[in-house]
């Protein structure tokens, strides 16, 4: 098993079928991004809330499901980084669906999406990647589809 130490490493080169979850890792860091930009110009929690529920439910709720359904299985729900991915999932649904404190919500949504995504691309995929067989990998590949990384939104508040 691969220990967090070794993530200082920075990531091993990705295996095909895993790129599309990378990019959309890199589409969740840029989430981030424009939350502190937003936050940097006091733009109103109301606007970053929308653009944010509709980052949710056009791309990271699919994501998280596809990892869970077919990628976390490659080592097993009781794997240790499993659970923390798992937990970590499902911490950030509870934030992007908390409907009471808007904007302590969009602070730790900011603060433990980007973790989550640097522990999934330097700990958890290379651990699956070593661990997943040539078959298993193709069946990931096969069934993963480009999501809609959100350029659709017209509020560019974070410009």
């Amino acid at each position: 098993m691969t220990d967090e130490s070794e993530s200082n490493k920075g990531p091993m080169k990705r295996h095909d079928a895993l790129k599309q979850f990378s990019r959309e890792h890199h589409q969740g860091l840029l989430l981030c991004w424009k939350l502190r930009e937003g936050f940097r110009k006091d733009v109103s929690t109301r606007r970053i809330k929308k653009y944010t529920i509709h980052f949710w439910k056009k791309n990271l709720r699919h994501h998280f499901q596809l990892e869970e359904k077919h990628i976390f299985p490659i080592l097993g729900d009781n794997h240790p980084l499993v659970k923390k991915a798992l937990s970590q999932h499902r911490r950030l649904q509870r934030l992007f669906e908390d409907k009471a404190d808007t904007s302590k919500s969009l602070s730790l949504i900011e603060e433990e999406l980007e973790l989550h995504i640097r522990f999934e691309e330097r700990v958890l995929f290379n651990e699956i990647q070593q661990q997943a067989t040539e078959q298993q990998l193709a069946l990931i590949q096969e069934i993963h589809t480009d999501n809609n990384n959100c350029e659709d939104w017209k509020d560019e508040f974070w410009k």
